[in-house]
């Protein structure tokens, strides 16, 4: 049956045998992978709920109030890096002056 077919499958037959196939072949993969999408390739929880994104601020007072927190924590995080820097160079001080009296010695 399969010989049978071959042997039908010669000159035009082929040709149009081929051009269903490079017309139908790429249809069928974005048929197959197109469809049902929600439910192959889903991430449960990928989004974020409206209550977890962020607000954007329309009024002039709820700008003022994003403006003042935004400030706040720059200002911390400014203190902080601060006083980390400040600790850093405590230490390196002492190691120095350690490594001066050894040296001394």
């Amino acid at each position: 049956m399969i010989s049978n077919m071959l042997r039908r499958l010669q000159g035009g037959n082929l040709e149009v045998f081929k051009f269903g196939m490079y017309v139908l072949f790429p249809i069928g993969w974005m048929y197959y992978f197109g469809t049902n999408l929600d439910d192959r390739f889903n991430v449960k929880n990928f989004w974020p709920t409206a209550e977890q994104s962020h607000k954007i601020p329309i009024d002039k007072e709820e700008i003022d109030k994003e403006l003042s927190r935004m400030r706040m924590v720059e200002n911390l995080r400014r203190e902080r890096q601060q006083k980390e820097q400040a600790a850093l160079a405590a230490q390196a001080q002492a190691q120095a002056d350690a490594q001066q009296s050894q040296t001394g010695q």
